[in-house]
């Protein structure tokens, strides 16, 4: 059971409209996606997205690891290719995720079995930032059935805890807030903005500060009124231990992208929990085929609002059959186990690489922009 083959392609996505973060506003959702075939003809695929400003990581050095592991792992047996993968998890994190969770799917890894039908709520961003526009997008989304929102602070301390303050008139106690930063403030305007919430009907605020300063994040978590979610630092089981010792700091988001593969973020979620806290699953910016292997994970490990809900911003779905969305929350029916759907896959390829044992050559197709 050696790799015989893979395929990595760049994918363009686009969306139904921008999505906006703290350091980047999104047109299009641009994910790696990796199909690997064995010796044996089982298939596997995997993807993952990298953001630009989240990180260290970049997307033309992630292509440049995924091609050289590929290369490299070609002709191996299936686990001696993950091991080799793993070892390098470091120098590109997603790269690594989406070609070890590939291997995963391949080995028909048992987190994937849906044994009963399984309903997980989701949440969803608040998107206005004119307030007198708030009410009626908050009315919107009660409506679509969710009851966790997602709030992006982190521009000005004063206009963001005028905008959280409007948002919790609106829903008035019929749903519960996420605020989220996303490191855009320094430690003395995290401290400022958390120390004034109202912390009525408040779940956590996520990220502070810059995800190496975790003097700053502690800081910020001591003055905070609301319990504080520690969320790009956290790679590895030694940066959740760490994040169990700061007080104040009670929730750990993990994103399968981050984690190196669904066996990995398992035990990562695990651990989340051993460490005293309450773990958080979910990548805004995953495709289907990422978010369907994270909701796989998150069955049997969380209990809250899942923020596996990347897949609902493009106009486009990779998988087939699709993953079924309805009142706020992904069902998975019993046995569900989707394939790509090869036109839309063809539609949103920019370009693609093909490897093989036979020849180890590199086969390139370019496609449409």
């Amino acid at each position: 059971m050696a790799v015989e083959r893979v395929v990595l392609r760049r994918l363009r996505l686009p969306l139904i409209r921008p999505y906006r973060l703290s350091y980047r506003t999104f047109q299009e959702f641009e994910p790696y996606l990796v199909e690997v075939t064995d010796s044996e003809g089982r298939f596997g695929f995997a993807d993952a997205h990298v953001s630009p400003g989240s990180s260290s990581e970049t997307r033309e050095g992630a292509w440049a690891f995924a091609v050289a592991r590929i290369e490299e792992m070609l002709g191996r047996p299936v686990e001696e290719a993950k091991a080799l993968v793993l070892s390098r998890f470091e120098e590109s994190k997603v790269a690594a995720t989406a070609i070890v969770s590939a291997l995963e799917v391949l080995e028909h890894n048992p987190q994937l079995d849906i044994p009963e039908d399984v309903e997980l709520p989701l949440l969803t961003p608040v998107n206005s930032t004119d307030l007198a526009e708030i009410p009626a997008e908050i009315e919107t989304w009660l409506g679509a059935g969710f009851r966790t929102f997602k709030v992006k602070v982190g521009k000005d301390v004063e206009a963001d805890l005028a905008r959280v303050a409007a948002i919790q008139r609106a829903v008035e106690g019929r749903a519960t807030l996420r605020l989220d930063a996303n490191r855009a403030y320094d430690r003395e305007q995290g401290i400022a903005f958390a120390s004034r919430l109202d912390p009525e009907g408040i779940e956590l605020f996520e990220q502070p500060c810059s995800s190496e300063d975790w003097v700053a994040n502690a800081a910020v978590a001591e003055a905070s009124v609301v319990p504080l979610m520690l969320d790009e630092p956290i790679c590895t089981l030694s940066d959740i231990e760490r994040a169990g010792t700061i007080p104040n700091v009670r929730f750990c988001k993990l994103k399968l992208k981050r984690f190196g593969g669904l066996d990995r973020l398992r035990e990562g979620l695990d651990a989340v929990r051993a460490h005293g806290m309450e773990p958080v699953l979910g990548d805004g910016l995953g495709s289907d085929v990422h978010n369907w292997l994270e909701a796989c994970v998150a069955r049997t490990t969380i209990r809250n609002a899942g923020e596996f809900n990347g897949f609902l911003k493009p106009h486009e779905r990779l998988l087939r059959p699709t993953m079924s969305f309805e009142r706020g929350s992904i069902r998975l029916p019993a046995g569900y186990r989707p394939e790509l759907d090869t036109e839309a896959l063809q539609r949103l390829t920019t370009e693609a690489l093909a490897f093989g044992t036979t020849t180890r050559e590199r086969e390139r197709t370019h496609h449409g922009a």
